[in-house]
């Protein structure tokens, strides 16, 4: 069993519930956090349930306090919570769906950085894992509100990376392309789902993250992306 204190964004989603599962089948102890999740979504008296709106900044920094409260220390955050709209060019975007996008993609994540990091800061150690997107690696059309805010992830981990190494501490990201998940086929139903990446694949890049053999890896970006190179 691992000693591993591990809190999960996003915990319950279509990627979350795989990364979720994978660091309980390592024995880690999970928090897993979402808007809305219960104890009884995760088996295992190593998992618990914590709600939290990532869009504020208050219940972000409660769900640190008592997460280090109960457990004593965070030893990895595997920030998974996120957003997509697309469809249209950017002049034709309205003003909510770019503020939607900034909310959830990078405000979110700049949240959850104020909050756990200090805490990582004092035990000397911290692995800070988010997912960005393989998408967001170049300007796209119709996708302009969501490459943007998942660009600026990326420069927001790189940052807390280069600001936190004398610390103990990495910050990575994952870059997954269209993943086969429940809302993709809903939303896609006539592509070809082969092409597309397994979600549990992308739960096993973010466990090598967390784990000893990357611990000289610091300020990543690494593609989960299958045949979309």
């Amino acid at each position: 069993m691992s000693d591993r204190i591990i809190v999960i964004t996003g915990a319950k989603g279509g990627l979350g519930s795989f990364v979720t599962r994978r660091f309980l089948q390592n024995g880690d102890t999970v928090v897993g956090a979402s808007r809305s999740i219960r104890q009884s979504d995760f088996a295992g008296d190593r998992f618990s349930a914590m709600a939290a709106d990532f869009s504020d900044a208050s219940s972000v920094q409660k769900l640190a306090d008592q997460a280090v409260a109960k457990f004593g220390r965070i030893d990895v955050l595997v920030h998974v919570a996120g957003g997509f709209s697309g469809g249209t060019p950017l002049h034709e975007t309205d003003e909510k769906t770019w503020s939607q996008m900034l909310d959830e993609n990078l405000t979110a994540a700049f949240h959850v950085v104020h909050a756990v990091i200090p805490y990582m800061r004092e035990t000397g150690s911290g692995r800070f894992i988010a997912v960005g997107s393989h998408a967001a690696e170049q300007a796209r059309a119709n996708i302009g509100a969501y490459v943007v805010s998942k660009s600026a992830l990326a420069t927001l981990i790189k940052t807390v990376a280069i600001e936190n190494a004398d610390h103990g501490i990495t910050a990575n990201l994952v870059l997954p392309g269209t993943m086969d998940t429940p809302a993709n086929r809903n939303a896609m139903p006539k592509a070809d789902f082969s092409q597309w990446v397994s979600p549990g694949d992308v739960a096993e890049a973010i466990f090598w993250l967390s784990g000893a053999a990357a611990s000289q890896v610091n300020g990543a970006a690494i593609p989960v992306s299958g045949r979309d190179i």
